[in-house]
């Protein structure tokens, strides 16, 4: 039961806005620079792409009100709208999308997203200092811009929903400098008034946005590292959204007060076990099959993750597959004692004690002292590791963990983010595949799914690509994770999103 401080009182509110909880600062609001889930849906207030995602995770118009597709998917042409203007005042034209990507681009901006921009004609030439412009983007006219490929690429219009392809104005960027990360101009719904680091964010809405002034005035992000004071905040009707911490969601699930004002999400994610394939002993896939055999994850889903979730069929979530899942023989349950070992290539193969890696996040220790467990049991010793966000994730980057527990979640709605980066050979490491997972077809079959214009023949590719990666298993396969959130009764159009990047900030209202 949440016992509520006494100090606590009920703020006063400006009218017209809602007030949504934080657990962190943002890094940045500069859309090239932008990295983390927080800073994006903040900057998807703040800013506008050429096209955008619905609810239903279909590409729509932006800026761009129409586009083509040309030359078997190399070329593409976007007919900007001529009724958009940033919050300067400016009319955003097609050269600030040029201008926007060269800036992502640039040898001399350092920036971690240029893989989003990387795959239009002479991109890589000049992001390495090779040519003084991008050979594939070239501005028709004040509204048409021409974007042309190196070679097909299917997901591509998903990548311009990406904070990294937003429009930004080149002189507020050559006036402010690097302050433009915290004192933004866009040409988005909202515009940032007040930035008070580790405190909060107060957006005002735009009356000049071009879809419409948005009916909520001002929109405050309250930054909470704590979970109880959020909730002991929301209770107070100071909050009027939060995601509710795993500990509350019995309560508020059972709660006559709370339950109907409680919305979920099928996530966009997948959750899983990883193994270093590179090296012994999970070099061998017997034993990695051995270990996911010893591994109950229907119970753990079931009882200590309270049934927040979709149990996963491989890495594809199944929100994005569009072929029938793996069948996963791995998982056929051995849970009893020294069965894992009886199914792996011998006892001289399993080494006394696995390395398993894991962040200090308390949910996480939790569950992997459940799998130790398990593996325990199986007759597997596994060593538990805890290391702080960055040394733990420079640790897995590296490949110093035998297993290590981690969640993929969407850049973009297509099964080729959960292929490409997670399994294809060129990720090792940083790239996304931190299992170090190799396989030749693997990396053919994901290919020709992303050259492939025919969407089924695509499907075809990556669905040949996640069954083999089932099969061999680099990972297990645990989960696709289940969102929640509570909002307060006043709060009327209020949805989730499953993608960060969807929410504009333009629906919800009291």
């Amino acid at each position: 039961m949440l016992v509520l401080g006494l100090s606590c009182s009920t703020e006063q509110r400006p009218k017209g806005q809602i007030v949504y909880r934080l657990n962190a600062d943002p890094t940045t609001l500069d859309p090239a620079y932008i990295v983390d889930v927080t800073g994006g849906a903040i900057a998807a207030k703040l800013f506008n792409g050429l096209v955008r995602l619905d609810a239903e995770l279909r590409i729509v118009s932006d800026l761009a009100h129409t586009w083509e597709i040309l030359d078997k998917g190399c070329t593409y042409v976007f007919h900007l709208r001529d009724n958009v203007s940033f919050s300067n005042g400016r009319a955003v034209v097609a050269d600030d999308f040029k201008y926007s990507f060269e800036r992502v681009l640039s040898p001399k901006g350092r920036s971690p997203n240029t893989w989003v921009l990387d795959k239009i004609l002479g991109a890589k030439a000049y992001s390495q200092g090779r040519a003084d412009t991008i050979s594939g983007v070239e501005v028709l006219d004040r509204h048409t811009l021409r974007i042309r490929l190196e070679s097909p690429f299917a997901p591509f219009l998903q990548l311009l929903t990406m904070t990294a392809a937003f429009a930004v104005p080149q002189e507020e960027i050559q006036r402010l400098g690097p302050d433009f990360a915290v004192h933004p101009v866009g040409s988005g719904p909202f515009v940032l008034q007040e930035w008070r680091h580790n405190t909060e964010l107060l957006l005002l809405r735009n009356a000049a946005y071009y879809a419409g002034v948005p009916p909520m005035e001002r929109i405050r992000y309250r930054i909470i590292p704590e979970d109880l004071t959020a909730v002991t905040e929301f209770e107070l009707e100071n909050i009027d959204v939060i995601g509710v911490p795993a500990y509350e969601y019995s309560r508020l699930r059972s709660s006559k007060k709370w339950n109907r004002l409680l919305s979920s999400s099928q996530g966009v994610n997948t959750y899983y076990l990883g193994f270093n394939c590179a090296r012994p002993p999970f070099d061998k896939p017997e034993l990695r099959k051995a270990v996911a055999r010893a591994v109950d994850r229907e119970t753990i889903l079931r009882t200590f993750y309270e049934g927040r979730g979709r149990l996963a069929s491989g890495p594809v979530p199944d929100v994005l597959r569009h072929w029938p899942a793996p069948v996963l023989p791995s998982y056929a349950p051995v849970y009893g004692t020294g069965r894992a070992r009886q199914t792996a290539p011998g006892k001289r193969d399993i080494p006394p004690a696995i390395n398993f890696y894991v962040n200090a996040d308390q949910e996480v220790v939790d569950i992997a002292e459940i799998i130790q467990w398990y593996l325990r049991k199986a007759g597997i010793e596994v060593k538990i590791k805890q290391l702080e966000w960055s040394a733990y994730k420079a640790a897995i980057n590296n490949g110093e963990a035998d297993m290590f527990w981690l969640s993929w979640w969407a850049d973009y709605p297509d099964p080729e983010n959960f292929l490409f980066p997670l399994f294809h050979s060129s990720n090792h490491g940083a790239g996304g595949n931190r299992s170090r997972y190799s396989n030749k077809e693997v990396d053919r079959l994901i290919e020709a799914g992303q050259r492939s214009e025919d969407e089924r023949l695509r499907d075809d590719y990556y669905m040949k690509a996640e069954h083999i990666i089932a099969e061999e298993s680099p990972w297990v396969f645990m989960w696709h994770k289940t969102e929640y959130t509570l909002r307060q009764p006043r709060l009327k159009n209020y949805r989730m999103y499953p993608i960060y990047s969807i929410d504009k900030g333009t629906e919800v209202s009291f």
